[in-house]
């Protein structure tokens, strides 16, 4: 079923005037496109990629609509939602339409549903448009959201430099260089690390076990997920990961990525062995590491690789600080918790991730909706914040996508990403409190984004950064 009427959310900081609908009959599928389709499903059974969302053929110029609404003057203020009387189909809810936008006296047009699976950017009509945006369509709903659209490489360039890095809606990935051919259980991405930071992901969650432990002149960090091994075909290391998120800072010094660290793997190793390698091979004097204990703004964060510690010190990095530590303190984390605060203050948690059937994903998306809720209800602060204990105030709120159980084949990774990341694009989308604050989502940190293109989910996390662009106090 599909939602009889039009409805359009305007997310970003310019009014929006619907000024035209065109209507398309939904394409015949013919043999060769069948063809195609079982290619590809059976690609993703190699791949261990089982989505089968399927694409929509795309509006040429040369596609003539069979009905057309013109001289419409639907008007979307800034950050509201109109339920429209423009029918969403006429016929047949198979039908595509063309819906043409002016914003300042410049035309722009979507398509819906879009042609790919990726999130669509608005075409501008105009040859050197002031404006860009992406709309995300949720089908079953009608519901069309438009975001102002940022260049996903660079796109914290577009924020203040004394908003709270806290403040901001990060788009963040879990296990995030599992993109390797791996066990179905311990694979998480679909795209390298590097894909996933040109398209707008800020926080990566990483594992290692330290190869040589006892050998402290050693760099070597193996990446894990658990006991596991991220490829089959031989170690990955995180010093080749660290290569890559330096080469793209460099290129983009107005982001920031925030690292979350934890030692996992088999072996005798410890926390501490761990931080002192982190110490004095990568995050030093020198580096391009943020490690004090407190959250940065985003101007001290530019350039910066944030230290989340999901591990204990060793005494001397204790002292670091005036004593506060090093690195912003997660080692105490509330073990499968749908809501926790960390003993340092400065990270609230949604991490429940044992789904222990299939039936109980559900439970799971409605402990991420309430985190979103909670991020979404803070107000903000614009400025340096003067110490640890004031950092406390505004943690970051760290939100998990992602679960699963190792012993039933339907709550792998990739099968429960298939149904959470859908419903919390469509919350994102749809969603709206009057109660909220500065509307920040806090970090999602998800599984298999990217899929076939797919960032539809990373693309309405950045959109929800819109008001922050606004905010003077």
């Amino acid at each position: 079923m599909v939602a009889e009427f039009l409805t359009i959310r305007n997310n970003t900081s310019t009014p929006i005037v619907l000024k035209r609908i065109e209507r398309f009959k939904a394409p015949e599928q013919s043999q060769g496109d069948n063809f195609t389709t079982l290619a590809r499903n059976f690609t993703r059974v190699l791949t261990n990629q089982t989505r089968t969302n399927e694409t929509v053929a795309a509006i040429t110029d040369q596609t003539h609509p069979f009905d057309e609404v013109k001289d419409l003057d639907i008007h979307v203020e800034p950050f509201t939602t109109k339920k429209t009387e423009r029918r969403a189909f006429k016929d047949s809810d198979k039908e595509r339409m063309r819906l043409t936008f002016e914003v300042e006296g410049e035309k722009h047009q979507i398509q819906t549903p879009v042609p790919t699976s990726e999130s669509a950017t608005m075409k501008a009509l105009a040859d050197h448009p002031k404006h860009r945006f992406t709309g995300i369509y949720v089908t079953p709903e009608s519901f069309l959201t438009v975001f102002s659209s940022a260049n996903a490489s660079a796109w914290m360039g577009e924020l203040r430099d004394d908003t709270l890095l806290s403040a901001l809606s990060i788009p963040g990935t879990h296990n995030s260089p599992t993109c390797h051919m791996a066990p179905p259980s311990v694979r998480c991405q679909a795209v390298s690390p590097q894909e996933q930071l040109k398209n707008g992901v800020r926080f990566f969650d990483i594992r290692v076990q330290p190869q040589y432990p006892d050998k402290p002149e050693k760099d070597e960090l193996i990446l894990v997920h658990s006991v596991f091994p991220i490829s089959l075909t031989g170690n990955k290391y995180f010093r080749d990961l660290m290569k890559e998120v330096n080469e793209f800072l460099e290129h983009n010094p107005s982001e920031s990525l925030i690292i979350s660290v934890k030692r996992e793997g088999t072996g005798d190793a410890k926390d501490e062995q761990l931080a002192q390698i982190l110490h004095r091979h990568y995050a030093g004097e020198g580096s391009r590491w943020w490690v004090r204990p407190k959250i940065p703004t985003l101007g001290e964060a530019r350039g910066k690789i944030v230290l989340v510690r999901r591990f204990n010190l060793d005494g001397e990095l204790k002292k670091e600080h005036g004593g506060n530590g090093w690195g912003i303190d997660a080692a105490s984390w509330a073990d499968n918790t749908p809501n926790a605060t960390c003993p340092s203050g400065e990270l609230c948690i949604q991490d429940f991730y044992e789904v222990q059937e299939s039936t109980n994903i559900e439970k799971k998306i409605k402990f991420v909706k309430e985190h979103i809720d909670r991020a979404s209800h803070v107000h903000y602060p614009l400025g340096v914040v003067p110490n640890v204990q004031e950092s406390r105030k505004y943690p970051f709120f760290i939100n998990f996508l992602s679960a699963s159980n190792f012993w039933k084949t339907d709550t792998w990774p990739e099968k429960i990403a298939a149904k959470v990341n859908p419903a919390i694009v469509d919350y994102i989308c749809r969603r709206h409190k009057d109660d909220d604050g500065d509307c920040s989502t806090g970090i999602l940190v998800t599984d298999w984004v990217g899929l076939d293109g797919d960032w539809d989910l990373v693309r309405a996390i950045v959109g929800m950064n819109a008001k922050l662009r606004l905010k003077k106090n």
